[in-house]
């Protein structure tokens, strides 16, 4: 079985396993998804979102994340780890965009092709492929397949990109990969493989919907 077939096979299998997952299509702010994005690096939801939740209610707007000294940001942002670290970015960024646009707002992005306002994304200091796709997809719209931790393990399991892809590479191959109308799905539902069943170690192969497609399957238990 080709990549391409497979790609398909397992985004069928997978929506009939989990279902197929919905998430509105309201204009989220961009820059709103950006923050939360940086704060849910190297953490989990369950930490990155009170965190997020908490620097909002500090600072309701950007403009006074901006000009909040980096200690309140990272007091905000505590419960979600990394916090000196992830405040400076978040402060930097902030700034790198007001600086280089005139105003704190990622909308003009909307207007841009996929490629120009990723492109754009990925020159802000701090900001990585991840990142960036989920800005595309999530908040404007536009077509991405972002890579987290569990799907670069999970998509080399599957033989869809090689063992030794960079973050970069497997961001590149999983785009071209999974057609554009799946790319949300299946990104969504390659993350709960990757929680429930799909460990780094010791993976449930046996209880896996993807087990007559993968290649690794029962050779990594």
């Amino acid at each position: 079985m080709d990549k391409r077939r497979r790609v398909l096979r397992a985004a069928e299998l997978l929506e009939a396993e989990y279902g197929l997952p919905r998430w509105s299509q309201e204009k989220h702010d961009p820059i709103s998804t950006l923050v939360g994005t940086i704060l849910s690096q190297n953490t989990s939801d369950r930490n990155s979102i009170p965190a997020f939740n908490a620097l909002r209610r500090r600072y309701p707007t950007w403009e006074k994340v901006l000009a909040a000294k980096e200690s309140g940001i990272a007091s905000a942002i505590r419960k979600g780890g990394l916090a000196n670290i992830k405040a400076k970015r978040i402060k930097g960024v902030l700034a790198e965009i007001k600086g280089r646009t005139g105003r704190l707002s990622l909308d003009f992005l909307r207007k841009k092709s996929k490629e120009e306002a990723r492109d754009f994304l990925l020159s802000l200091k701090g900001v990585g492929w991840k990142t960036a796709s989920v800005v595309l997809i999530f908040s404007l719209q536009k077509p991405a397949f972002p890579v987290d931790t569990h799907i670069f393990r999970v998509s080399k399991r599957l033989g869809l990109i090689p063992n030794g892809a960079t973050l970069e590479e497997a961001h590149k191959l999983m785009d071209v990969l999974v057609p554009d109308e799946k790319k949300g799905p299946m990104h969504v539902n390659l993350i709960y493989l990757g929680r429930g069943l799909c460990h780094p170690r010791h993976p449930d192969c046996k209880n896996c919907p993807l087990k007559r497609i993968c290649p690794s399957a029962f050779k990594l238990g």
